[in-house]
């Protein structure tokens, strides 16, 4: 199976908007990111994923009209922090997360292990399909625990994956199937 991994067009926002569940508007640059994108991704893709994010679900649609939704595909729900700039919330409760976020949340948030459990049961339950190639259109966090996940990157150290906006990620995996033919 081939896997595109898409993240989304550059957002319109402020500088430090914490915007991981909040949905924002889409630069001007939207029309020429999205080309570029449709140039790295086959223009037959069996079937596209994408987040409920407004700023995914606009992208999806230009690459099929037929997309499916998962909220499995959602970034990290920064909780209380969402529509915050990061110089505006509390300090020391940002720096207690910042040393432990895998395990940490924001007030009212998510973790990163609790995203990362959401987004590999997405996979596992993907991985069971006969598709030959999927589009799927979602956020950095999401590609990054995906990306971490198959190069054998912990999570605390999955940072170091730089991730793009309108940048597109192509994973080959075997087919289970494939697995049992040659061994």
């Amino acid at each position: 199976m081939e896997i595109y991994l898409i993240r989304h067009t550059t957002p319109l926002i402020k500088k430090g908007l914490i915007y991981g569940r909040l949905d924002v508007p889409l630069a001007d640059t939207f029309t020429k990111e999205k080309d570029h994108i449709m140039e790295q991704i086959p223009s037959d893709l069996v079937i596209v994923y994408s987040s409920p994010s407004f700023r995914c679900k606009v992208l999806a649609a230009e690459i099929s009209p037929v997309y499916q939704e998962s909220e499995a595909l959602y970034e990290l729900n920064f909780g209380d922090w969402e529509g915050d700039t990061w110089d505006t919330v509390d300090r020391d409760e940002c720096e207690l997360w910042m040393k432990d976020f895998v395990n940490g949340a924001p007030p009212n948030g998510e973790t990163m292990l609790e995203m990362q459990k959401r987004v590999l049961l997405f996979l596992e339950e993907l991985l069971k399909q006969p598709y030959k190639n999927v589009g799927i259109v979602t956020h950095g966090g999401v590609i990054r625990i995906i990306l971490a996940h198959y190069n054998q990157i912990t999570l605390k150290d999955s940072f170091a994956l730089k991730i793009g906006m309108a940048e597109v990620f192509k994973l080959s995996i075997p087919s289970p199937e494939a697995d049992h033919q040659h061994g």
